[in-house]
């Protein structure tokens, strides 16, 4: 009995900790702010890295200072460091940060972003759909 109850008390602790695994994060995602696009895929010489572009600007974003990062890399080549999580170089109009990139839904992806370790933004992104 002992060895029955431990074991279903493992595996409930080891189903609790599994975390759900979304559909891939490649597409088209906005800024929370609805300023710009970007076009997220899958990258690096064995298509596991994740990548993101600027692709759109607008709402206001779209101003002289800030059309030269259209078409540039802002998530750059991150690995997956597990389930629905990429850890990379995060490029914010040239700025560039430690980031962690993490899908916690289908349509819906947290970016994070950390200069020296102490100073950090994190940002919403959700799927574009027209």
């Amino acid at each position: 009995m002992k060895t029955v109850l431990r074991g279903l008390i493992g595996l409930t602790l080891l189903l609790g900790s599994v975390m759900p695994s979304f559909a891939s994060p490649v597409g088209i995602w906005e800024i929370e702010m609805r300023d710009s696009r970007y076009k997220v895929e899958m990258c690096g010489d064995s298509g596991t890295e994740l990548c993101g572009t600027l692709i759109w600007l607008g709402n206001g974003a779209d101003s002289p200072d800030n059309l030269p990062y259209l078409n540039t890399m802002m998530i750059d080549h991150a690995p997956q460091t597990k389930a629905n999580q990429w850890r990379g170089k995060l490029h914010i109009y040239g700025q560039t940060a430690a980031g962690k990139i993490t899908q916690v839904s289908q349509d819906q992806i947290t970016l994070q972003g950390c200069v020296f370790g102490i100073i950090c933004k994190t940002y919403q992104m959700y799927r574009y759909t027209e």
